[in-house]
């Protein structure tokens, strides 16, 4: 059964509205004022509500925002007998379905509550889809044993249901996208939209009109007005991935809007509300961005309220079986193949890579070998030949090399734990700085950075000077 509010001040408008408005399979409820319109849409589902813009108690745009914010699927109407196209502009704009002058003919109320309706269940549709394909294949689950991440589970738990803004750290494929998607789902936004925006994949210009939006005519190729991802994301989730490679001018307006809740389209200063949870990401070390200038300090202060750091995929190698299991399992049932396991030969070689890539290299080897194993189980010869033939070497120093009945490995293999290490050390020595640290190393720069890549070397993190 669909469901409409009307609210309008004046009884017998209202009972008119009514009126023209029922029909099979509708419930109405009918009240005056903005108290009542709220009242009305707590702890029940409102398909559409059609309300007088001058409603006792909120303005039109007030009484707008504040809906959305409670019910953001429902459909909203507005009748006015005195509005203005400046009104009617603005309410579409903020997410109102349409926008009646009184006096009407039936038929207009009735095409308007006919096209909100198909809105409103088209709306309710997606999120049922949505949902079941989340309880089908459950890839925002995170799955580990580690003590480290069983302590981020119950930070998630303690941050879910509250309004804080988030920061999620950690070397690139770790799965912060994957925390940011639990985080939405066991908030009580999880019916409301996720948007998710990579900052680092656009250029500066691009990214402020996909985040906040444009107004016709305020660049070349804006030829209609267009809503940003903040607007899309109302009464849901905005994630916004590699934030530390964001511009100056960018940080600026990303501050306003955690500060003041509003956004300005590109072109426009036209303040828009917008109700959203904002959960932000990076693989960079922010505290050495804004002591290098590169990233304000006001907003640095601004979203470190919760900070959370995903570990590398290195440092909790007993989860390795329990990802590979779980993306085996999905991979087998979304391509259709009947996959038992993992050989031990194999696994052992899983449990034994270095990972430079974390969860998601991991999960991209999995998927693979799914696609290529001819057999029951996944053996060594369906990994990837460089994985099986380049172990871990990352704690591995002369001592375990040269103890009594340690086992033999190529010269190349030998020498990486030991190179890491003073590599690693020589960072660490000099805050970062990778110009210093070659140069105390015997090597120049170019050399440094080939090996840092070849070894999976990533930045310390505690670094209190610049970066060469």
């Amino acid at each position: 059964m669909r469901h409409i509010l009307i609210a309008d001040p004046d009884p017998e408008t209202a009972a008119a509205l009514a009126e023209s408005t029922s029909r099979r399979n509708l419930e109405l409820v009918v009240v005056q004022g903005a108290d009542a319109t709220l009242a009305a849409l707590e702890g029940k589902e409102v398909d559409l509500l059609v309300a007088d813009w001058h409603l006792p108690g909120l303005s039109g745009l007030a009484l707008l925002d504040a809906v959305r914010a409670r019910s953001p699927e429902t459909s909203i109407v507005f009748c006015a007998a005195f509005g203005t196209v400046e009104d009617a502009v603005e309410a579409l704009r903020r997410g109102a379905r349409d926008f009646l002058c009184k006096p009407f003919a039936p038929e207009q109320l009735g095409l308007a509550v006919e096209r909100a309706l198909d809105s409103a269940k088209l709306v309710r549709e997606n999120r049922t889809l949505r949902r079941a394909l989340e309880e089908r294949t459950g890839p925002e689950r995170v799955v580990s044993s580690d003590p480290r991440m069983l302590r981020i589970a119950k930070i998630v738990q303690a941050v879910a249901r509250t309004r804080s803004t988030v920061l999620l750290t950690g070397e690139s494929g770790t799965g912060k996208t994957v925390l940011a998607r639990a985080i939405h789902r066991a908030s009580d936004r999880a019916d409301g939209p996720f948007v998710e925006v990579n900052c680092g994949a656009l250029p500066e210009t691009l990214l402020e009109s996909e985040l906040f939006g444009h107004v016709r005519g305020s660049f070349t190729g804006a030829i209609k007005d267009r809503a940003g991802k903040f607007e899309e994301a109302r009464g849901g989730t905005i994630f916004l991935d590699e934030i530390g490679t964001s511009s100056a001018g960018m940080q600026v307006r990303l501050l306003r809007v955690l500060q003041d809740r509003v956004i300005e389209r590109v072109g426009d200063s036209t303040s828009i509300p917008v109700d959203v949870r904002v959960l932000l990401a990076t693989n960079l070390d922010l505290k050495a961005e804004v002591a290098a200038g590169r990233f304000r300090e006001d907003l640095y202060y601004r979203i470190h309220v919760i900070t959370v750091e995903m570990p590398p995929l290195r440092e909790r190698r007993a989860d390795i079986p329990l990802l590979a299991e779980c993306f085996l399992r999905r991979f087998a049932a979304e391509n259709h193949r009947p996959i038992r396991g993992f050989t031990r030969a194999a696994m052992a070689v899983l449990e034994g890579a270095a990972w430079p890539g974390n969860v998601r290299q991991l999960e991209n080897v999995v998927e693979r070998a799914v696609v290529l194993c001819e057999g029951e189980d996944i053996d060594v010869a369906d990994l990837p030949h460089d994985l099986a033939a380049a172990p871990d070497t990352s704690n591995i120093g002369p001592e375990s090399l040269l103890a009594p009945g340690a086992r033999l490995l190529p010269l190349k293999v030998a020498l990486e734990g030991p190179e890491r290490m003073l590599i690693e050390q020589a960072l660490r020595s000099f805050g970062g700085n990778r110009e210093r640290a070659a140069e105390s190393l015997g090597i120049n720069r170019s050399t440094l950075f080939a090996k840092m890549r070849r070894l999976g070397i990533h930045e310390p993190r505690s670094s209190p000077s610049s970066r060469g």
